[in-house]
């Protein structure tokens, strides 16, 4: 049954808030605006709204008040969508996984605030908020009925593209959190070459942050020709299956794009547009990860009737 359109343009919204929720964490934390509000939440600095603006309170702020505002939004898609799409076996849990991650990022981010959290902890803020942006974006994809549209309701993946997918998808979490953890240690620019840390002297990391910057960049590396190796596996085994055939090519491109940005924030010295777009990538490349494996549980689906 078609969505009304204005479900559809809810989900739409409901996806493009998570994406301001992701870019807003990331400026927070590449412009130092953590702090931007003291040690108050919900409050900020100690008023419902700020009195003083600062460049740092308004940026803390603002995130603040679209963080707000697309929860509710979330709230709203995720039992619109349980009520009328409940019969597809996808959308409870995705309602769930949608609300219940952005619930615990917020909690993070205020617990960050009111008592301070180890680097370690903060790099899975990124994350978890992350894993509720891929819950609604597949929401949308079925309010859209994408499936219907690539025939992806009969998909037929094999045991190989099944692991690899499974594989890859796991692994772009821990690309995710290397990243992560190369913005929240400060060790963006510690490295000031690319690709080696410094390209005249190759040799081994001599500290911590080059380890740190390194140890992304080398993940960054393999999960790029991972994708590589999938994407000629499915050019080759399933052009007639063009939900996976264009998917692939499609994360092909993301994740090109996604080492193009990480490159240019090294050579542009932490350009702040490049940053962002370098958080905007991964995300969209995480999010179509997950509907792929979302297609493996239509095959094997499938496979049983």
């Amino acid at each position: 049954m078609q969505q009304s359109k204005y479900m559809k343009w809810f989900a739409v919204a409901a996806t493009i808030g998570m994406v301001l929720i992701l870019l807003g964490g990331a400026l927070v934390t590449k412009t130092d605006s953590g702090m931007g509000c003291g040690r108050n939440w919900p409050d900020c600095n100690g008023s419902l709204i700020p009195k003083h603006i600062t460049p740092e309170v308004f940026i803390e702020f603002s995130h603040r008040v679209v963080t707000g505002s697309v929860s509710i939004l979330i709230l709203i898609l995720s039992v619109w969508s349980w009520r009328k799409l409940g019969a597809v076996r996808e959308v409870k849990f995705l309602s769930f996984m949608a609300l219940f991650f952005l619930v615990a990022q917020a909690l993070i981010g205020a617990a960050q605030v009111l008592w301070g959290q180890g680097d370690f902890i903060l790099a899975l803020h990124f994350g978890i908020s992350l894993i509720s942006f891929a819950a609604v974006f597949l929401l949308t994809l079925i309010i859209f009925e994408v499936d219907q549209k690539f025939n992806a309701n009969n998909v037929h993946i094999g045991r190989t593209l099944k692991w690899h997918t499974i594989g890859v998808t796991i692994y772009s979490y821990l690309v995710v959190y290397t990243g992560a953890l190369v913005r929240h240690t400060n060790s963006s620019l510690i490295c000031r070459d690319w690709p080696f840390c410094r390209n005249d002297d190759i040799g081994l990391p001599e500290n911590f942050y080059e380890w740190v910057q390194m140890g992304h960049r080398f993940a960054a590396g393999i999960i790029f020709i991972w994708i590589l190796i999938i994407t000629i596996h499915v050019i080759k085994h399933y052009k007639s299956q063009k939900v996976l055939y264009w998917g692939w090519i499609i994360a092909l491109i993301i994740v090109s794009l996604q080492v193009i940005a990480g490159m240019g924030i090294v050579l542009l010295r932490l350009n702040i547009v490049v940053a962002l777009l370098h958080t905007f990538f991964i995300s969209l490349l995480f999010g179509l990860l997950c509907y792929m494996i979302m297609l493996i549980s239509r095959s094997d689906q499938n496979q049983k009737k």
